[in-house]
């Protein structure tokens, strides 16, 4: 996006956890002022590859977290897994910048500290993730009147219509097998037990200022309407489009223009068929535990969403199977100390705690 768009965006740094070859490559393309390779190990080879260029070289978590307090910078891209997202985003939001958010993670573990913090600091938050990107597409022009609810879209996944008996058995690359979009391995297990949709149920809340009630899920397997919103008129407005994370990824950086690009275009012939469908929580637990947490408050989202990556992890592994990964996710969510009012470091600590108790779980049950 920002390579067809030169005139808009310079890229100021580039950060990646462990994949050099692509920072490297990157770098070499857009030029920036620095990089950060989290893993230290790499260090070496970024820095042979990039400090001939000019281009500044740091790596470690701790450069993660304090590299977005460069004055250069105007907007930061979270766009990274899970928990990791945390700090970085919350220094950026301390140093005033404003947060295109694609980790919802960081507003389902600390959403009222997040929102709280970036009021503070007049800091906006855009959402990247196509369905929060939709509805606030739906929401421009409209941002004063009341919304009745808002309508998060799921595809339902690659094991949509199954019950449990039929998942009893299955493995990870089926699972990673995703009828409509090519992500990350965490974020497509995510969206195989439905709890993808949870996390986006619970960032809603934050990004929207909604009350639990107004946030609804409907399994939509065409993934063309990406989320709609209700009005208190009973008017439904909906945002549709390809699946193609480069339009709300585009939309995020250059609100509020949409700027020209060549993306495929959707055409209704193609889809003759637009269909809904309520969401098995029967079958698909996590949804319905994203809810609970949600309902509870407190650090409890922030216990689901650890005990939740240490079981991912675990199925990814073929440690358990996967419908023992929404049981992780429960065990650990009775199991951990609740805290109503949690600070910033009360939520470092449970997350901590949480993924030392999931791994205990998981280890007293046979391998599956």
């Amino acid at each position: 996006m920002i390579a067809n768009n030169p005139e808009s965006f310079d890229v100021e740094v580039l950060t990646a956890n462990g994949n050099a070859n692509l920072l490297i490559q990157q770098a070499k393309k857009f030029n920036p002022n620095a990089v950060v390779i989290v893993d230290e190990d790499l260090y070496k080879q970024v820095f042979n590859a990039l400090d001939p260029l000019g281009i500044k070289v740091y790596s470690g978590e701790k450069a993660l977290i304090s590299i977005v307090e460069m004055e250069s910078i105007d907007v930061v891209l979270t766009a990274l897994v899970g928990y990791a997202g945390l700090r970085p985003t919350m220094n950026a939001i301390e140093f005033g910048k404003q947060i295109a958010l694609a980790n919802k993670e960081t507003l389902v573990i600390a959403g009222d500290l997040i929102t709280r913090k970036a009021k503070e600091n007049g800091v906006n938050i855009y959402p990247v993730d196509s369905e929060h990107s939709a509805i606030f597409q739906c929401l421009v022009g409209d941002f004063q009147n009341k919304i009745e609810k808002i309508i998060l879209t799921a595809s339902g996944g690659p094991f949509r219509g199954k019950k449990r008996e039929e998942l009893l058995d299955v493995k990870a690359a089926e699972a990673l097998k995703h009828p409509n979009w090519d992500m990350g391995a965490k974020i497509t297990i995510d969206s195989a037990t439905m709890m993808n949709k949870g996390l986006e149920v619970i960032e809603a809340k934050w990004l929207f200022g909604l009350d639990q009630k107004k946030i609804d899920v409907v399994v939509h397997p065409q993934s063309i309407i990406h989320s709609m919103v209700q009005f208190e008129d009973g008017s439904i407005k909906a945002q549709m489009g390809m699946p193609d994370m480069r339009l709300p990824i585009q939309y995020a950086l250059s609100y509020p223009l949409r700027l020209k690009n060549d993306y495929p275009r959707f055409n209704f012939i193609n889809y003759p068929e637009l269909t809904f469908e309520k969401p098995d929580s029967e079958t698909f637990r996590s949804l319905d535990l994203a809810y609970q947490a949600l309902a509870k408050g407190g650090n409890l989202p922030c216990i689901m969403n650890a005990a939740n990556e240490i079981a991912v992890d675990a199925f990814l592994r073929d440690k358990i199977g996967f419908l023992d990964i929404s049981e992780v996710i429960e065990k650990s969510m009775v199991s951990m100390d609740f805290l109503i009012d949690p600070s910033l470091d009360d939520y470092v600590n449970t997350d901590i705690e949480t993924r030392i108790k999931a791994k205990e779980i998981i280890n007293k049950w046979k391998v599956h």
